[in-house]
């Protein structure tokens, strides 16, 4: 048994809520989570695990990428793996490769169109505070890792996305970028009612003490 994943702050019952019914997840020969219950109401939250502790894995289970082993998930009254659930989240894979001759003002036009919550004006916001604009037009594989991370970032906070998910945002990035990260984050804190959207980063540490995570979860591994 591997009840890896607990929900240790919060439990207001508000907003989108995400959902978990005795979920398994097993990736290999390893399993991520087992017999996993929980709900995490609308707000910042933080995934908090080691390398290799599965956070990545369970984002992607999130994002309906891989298939859970067992249990019922649902976000906002939507099953997983329905287009319900597919439509209310933002994700992918800050390792994933970028394809040939896309750029950041071309990838963002496209979302802009998939994501029914953008926020163009909180697009350029972001664009101005990881200071991307002279990058904007360049394809994404010449961009620097920490540059691309930037443009992904900028991306999923203008999304409105009812799930942003949010990987390990700060590798790559200088310390201005990751100030300015933790500011936006501290932002929408905020700013949302927490009516709206749930927001889960993950990673190793909480980024910064000041931030108001309003849910925490451990995953063990």
């Amino acid at each position: 048994m591997n009840d890896s994943l607990v929900d240790v702050v919060g439990t207001e019952d508000m907003g989108p809520m995400l959902c978990l019914s005795n979920v398994a997840l097993q990736v290999g020969e390893r399993w991520i989570v087992q017999r996993c219950t929980l709900t995490v109401p609308a707000g910042l939250s933080l995934v908090l695990g080691g390398d290799g502790a599965g956070k990545t894995s369970l984002l992607r289970l999130l994002a309906g990428e891989l298939s859970p082993d067992a249990g019922q998930l649902s976000l906002a009254g939507a099953a997983w793996g329905s287009a319900g659930w597919g439509q209310q989240v933002f994700w992918r894979d800050p390792r994933a490769p970028w394809p040939a001759a896309l750029t950041p003002r071309a990838w963002t036009a496209a979302l802009a169109g998939q994501q029914p919550r953008w926020r163009e004006d909180e697009w350029r916001r972001h664009v101005d505070g990881f200071a991307l604009a002279p990058h904007l037009d360049k394809d994404m594989h010449q961009l620097s890792t920490g540059s691309q991370r930037k443009v992904l970032l900028a991306a999923a906070l203008a999304s409105g996305a009812a799930l942003t998910l949010i990987d390990e945002p700060v590798a790559a990035l200088d310390r201005g970028a990751v100030r300015y990260l933790c500011a936006a984050l501290q932002r929408l804190a905020d700013a949302s009612p927490w009516t709206e959207r749930i927001v889960l980063v993950a990673h190793y540490d909480p980024l910064d003490d000041s931030l108001p995570w309003r849910h925490m979860l451990t995953l063990a591994g």
